[in-house]
């Protein structure tokens, strides 16, 4: 039997973001957080067995084949058998009590052997860059979307409103201050809305989850219908309505910007990194086989041997004639 040669790698998997600065993050600036994600901890829940799955995937194993010449080296047809031949020789466990990844792989060649098992963790950190698998890049990246879409909304709203050719001594048909309280409550009702109807599409229509987001959109829609009818912007002049649908879009502009740079924040302050405790080393000892059991091996052999040979000559003896 050829010798086999084992070598170890142990490395702590990417750890994701704080889940209590994920969820103080998004209490304290305002109800659009929950579309993104909410809850924080995202990654932390995957744990290593995610990453075990990742690197035991048919895309690691093929890097892998290609790059050390694997099909050639196990002399096999087709590619499936390559990789149960490489699946058969490599283990990767997850050790849940302290959260290190074990990568082990036997081969014929001690260097190979290191290489092999340096690169499954190389390959890991290669697919985790590509993808996005945490909560705070998922965030980011919604809320980014969003901001530059409300971006663009405020400057037709800015463009409308010049158009009328406003100026501020026009507000004597209706207070700034009540145009700016109407854009306000109307942006906090937008956000209540877009939530509520993010839980909905999680939770039962009767949950008790819902109903301090329904009461609250029912105040709200109160609030806004006592505004309308304080001056109806349908029959008012045409830049008082350009006026509130500008505020409007200025208070949606800032809830959603202060929620992208919460995002970036918390996105900055995950940790992705794979951090290698024991890198692979070249074995000096193989590993299969065992003296021990090559020991075992002989003498059960031997007792075979020995065995049959006592078996042959008594019947030897039982047919020989006296």
């Amino acid at each position: 039997m050829a010798p086999q040669f084992t070598a170890r790698t142990t490395f702590l998997p990417p750890q994701g973001g704080s889940g209590g600065l994920s969820a103080a993050l998004s209490s304290s600036l305002g109800s659009l957080a929950s579309l993104a994600g909410g809850g924080g901890g995202g990654a932390a829940k995957g744990s290593g067995d995610m990453y075990v799955s990742l690197m035991q995937s048919q895309t690691v194993a093929d890097k892998l084949l290609d790059r050390f010449k694997l099909q050639e080296l196990y002399k096999t047809n087709f590619r499936f058998e390559s990789r149960d031949v490489l699946k058969s020789r490599s283990r990767i466990s997850f050790n849940k009590k302290d959260g290190l990844i074990t990568v082990e792989v036997d081969d014929g060649d001690p260097q190979r052997a290191a290489k092999m098992a340096n690169q499954y963790v190389d390959e890991l950190r290669t697919m985790t860059a590509s993808m996005s698998l945490t909560e705070a890049q998922r965030k980011r990246a919604f809320f980014e979307q969003q901001l530059e879409r409300t971006k663009l909304r405020l400057t037709e709203a800015q463009t409308a409103l010049q158009a009328t050719g406003f100026s501020q001594g026009a507000l004597r048909a209706e207070p700034k201050a009540a145009a700016e309280e109407y854009a306000r409550i109307k942006a906090e009702l937008t956000a209540t809305e877009v939530r509520l109807n993010s839980m909905r599409s999680v939770l039962a229509d009767r949950s008790p989850e819902l109903a301090p987001l329904t009461a609250a959109a029912g105040a709200l829609r109160a609030q806004l219908r006592a505004l309308e009818q304080k001056t109806d912007v349908a029959q008012g002049p045409d830049y008082v309505s350009k006026y509130r649908e500008f505020k409007y879009q200025e208070a949606l502009f800032d809830q959603i910007a202060r929620q992208f740079e919460a995002a970036r924040l918390e996105e900055s302050l995950e940790d992705n990194s794979i951090q290698v405790v024991d890198q692979a080393l070249v074995p000096e000892w193989k590993s299969k086989p065992k003296r021990a059991s090559i020991a075992v091996a002989v003498a059960l052999i031997v007792a075979l041997l020995l065995a049959v040979h006592v078996a042959g000559r008594h019947l030897w003896r039982s047919a020989t004639p006296r």
